[in-house]
């Protein structure tokens, strides 16, 4: 499942979830929890599930239910595994044990699940854990809107939109806790809409740090965050060149390519660059 762009939809706005599959995204999160106001809900389960049974599924469908341990979650669930969601992003995940529970609230069923694992004070120390639940899940990613309310800070973000400490923090605890996993790392979101700019930094910092996509809260966003975690042609040719050179010499640590020396973690690093252009090395 190739994770580039995932585009959060309101799931009570049956109008934009057309507009948000035809968007260009990788995925469209149908959403059930925070966009949607506690008296919509009901209606909102309808709308996601009418849409899951209705869709051609050009690109995977999730949904991001409600949290675990309240009485909405069930109710979701019951509304929409009948219609087969490609995936559940689940919010305010705390372990690798959140992922159990709501594992087993499937029941047969192996839908894939991307928990957003760093939104309340208790997830951060649960960081470490998902590797235990790896096979359930496609992919991690963090949040640092919830997460200040929680702990009665005023922003996470410095006046230049840049992370404050703490939340700089968080976000390499993520990054490194999806990859200790072995799963894709996927960024959060950029909440200004208009700075195409700054989402266009903020999406290449996010893929040289090691995410492998983004979070998306509006269809303007897709085609800059597409851009950002593509492979451009002088990087594959280069990551190309690298694996030729190793099978050349398959018993090298070390080779001197374009009159610099690579090795083997460069090795590792071209593989996995071919891997996210979807091209065989």
């Amino acid at each position: 499942m190739r994770l580039r762009s995932l585009l959060f939809v309101p799931g009570d706005r049956a109008d934009r979830m057309e507009k948000a599959v035809a968007s260009g995204a990788d995925a469209v999160i149908l959403d059930l929890e925070d966009s949607v106001l506690p008296e919509r809900k009901p209606w909102a389960r309808k709308d996601v599930a009418r849409f899951l049974g209705s869709a051609t599924r050009p690109v995977a469908l999730f949904v991001r239910v409600n949290p675990l341990g309240g009485s909405e979650v069930a109710a979701d669930l019951e509304a929409i595994l009948p219609a087969r969601p490609d995936g559940l992003v689940l919010p305010k995940s705390e372990s690798g044990s959140s992922v159990a529970e709501l594992a087993a609230m499937l029941g047969l069923l192996d839908t894939k699940i991307l928990p957003i694992a760093t939104e309340t004070p208790k997830s951060i120390f649960g960081l470490g854990t998902y590797g235990a639940v790896a096979s359930r899940l496609c992919g991690l990613t963090w949040g640092a809107e919830d997460l200040p309310a929680a702990i009665g800070a005023t922003s996470a973000r410095e006046e230049d939109g840049s992370y404050t400490a703490p939340y700089q923090l968080v976000r390499n605890l993520a990054l490194f806790a999806a990859h200790a996993a072995g799963v894709p790392a996927i960024e959060t979101v950029y909440p200004d809409i208009a700075d195409k700019d700054g989402l266009a930094a903020y999406a290449k910092r996010g893929r040289r740090d090691g995410f492998t996509g983004m979070l998306a809260i509006h269809p303007s966003q897709i085609g800059v965050i597409n851009d950002a975690f593509a492979p451009t042609d002088a990087e594959i040719a280069h990551a190309q060149a690298v694996v030729a050179a190793f099978a050349d010499n398959p018993g090298a640590g070390a080779i001197k390519l374009d009159g610099r020396m690579v090795d083997r973690p460069h090795l590792k690093s071209a593989r996995r660059l071919l891997e996210l252009a979807a091209i065989k090395p």
